[in-house]
C-alpha cells in the first residue's frame, strides 16, 4: 500500500481544504482545521499528520484544541516540519481565539450576574500560570471604568496591599469594586488568605466610600462567586 506522503495522495473528497469547501469549516476534525491553516507539511508527512503530531503535544498540556495556548514557540519548533513560520502562526491563532471568545463574552457582561463576569476573563485567566488579581473599577450606575491588575504571583494576604487597589480605585473616581483572580490548580475554591483578602479590601473599601461588589474566582472552566455564595 502507497504510503500517503502528500496531500495529493489523498483522495480529492477526504482532503480537509476541499471537505471545507464541500461541507463548511464546522465540519472538519481538529487536525483538518490545523491541516488546512499549516497548508504544508514535511518531507515524509503531510500537513494533516504534522497536525496530528502538534495536538499530541498540545494535549500533554491540556485536553483537545485548548493545549497549544500553552505551548511555545520554542516547543513548536522542536516538532520536525515546524518552524519559526509555523510556530508563530499556531500562537497567533490561540491568541485571535482568546480575544474571540472575550469579545462574545463581552457582549453579555453584566457586573450584576457573576456567572458573565467569569465568562468575560475565563479564557484569558484559566491558561494563566501564576495567581493574578484583577480589580474592576465601576461608577455609581456600574459601568466598567477600567480593570487593573493588582498582583502578579501567589496571592497572599500578607503580600497584597489594598493600598495599591485603593489607590487605583480612587485614581478612576470608581464607588464600587469587584475583585478576580484565578487559581492556576484549576480548582476555584477560596483559601484561607482569599477570604483574608476579601474582608481586608471589603473593610478598608468602606471606610473610603468605596464597595466591593465581589470577588469572582476563576478555575477551569469554572468560578466561584463570593457573593452568589454569601461569603461577602
Amino acid at each position: 500500500m502507497k504510503q500517503k506522503n502528500t496531500i495529493k495522495d489523498i483522495p480529492v473528497q477526504d482532503r480537509p481544504y476541499e471537505r471545507c469547501l464541500a461541507f463548511g469549516p464546522e465540519h472538519l476534525t481538529d487536525a483538518e482545521l490545523l491541516a488546512v491553516i499549516l497548508r504544508t507539511g514535511r518531507r515524509g508527512s503531510n500537513s494533516l499528520e504534522l497536525s496530528y503530531e502538534i495536538l499530541r503535544l498540545a494535549q500533554t498540556r491540556e485536553t483537545g484544541m485548548s493545549g497549544l495556548y500553552h505551548l511555545s514557540v520554542q516547543e513548536l519548533m522542536a516538532i520536525p516540519g515546524v518552524g519559526k513560520v509555523k510556530a508563530i502562526q499556531l500562537k497567533c491563532i490561540g491568541e485571535l481565539s482568546r480575544r474571540m471568545a472575550r469579545h462574545r463574552a463581552r457582549e453579555r457582561l453584566s457586573f450584576d450576574a457573576p456567572a458573565t463576569i467569569a465568562d468575560y476573563y475565563m479564557e484569558e485567566m484559566r491558561h494563566l500560570e501564576q495567581e493574578v488579581l484583577l480589580c474592576m473599577m465601576l461608577d455609581t450606575k456600574n459601568h466598567l471604568l477600567g480593570e487593573k491588575k493588582i498582583f502578579l504571583g501567589t496571592v497572599n494576604a500578607s503580600l497584597v496591599s489594598p493600598r495599591e487597589l485603593f489607590l487605583e480605585a480612587l485614581r478612576f473616581q470608581a464607588v464600587h469594586i469587584i475583585l478576580v483572580h484565578n487559581h492556576p490548580s484549576g480548582d476555584p475554591a477560596p483559601s484561607r488568605e482569599d477570604v483574608q483578602i476579601t474582608q481586608r479590601v471589603r473593610q478598608g473599601g468602606e471606610l473610603l466610600g468605596i464597595y466591593l461588589l465581589d470577588h469572582i474566582i476563576i478555575g477551569e472552566h469554572t468560578y466561584i462567586s463570593f457573593r452568589e455564595k454569601e461569603i461577602l
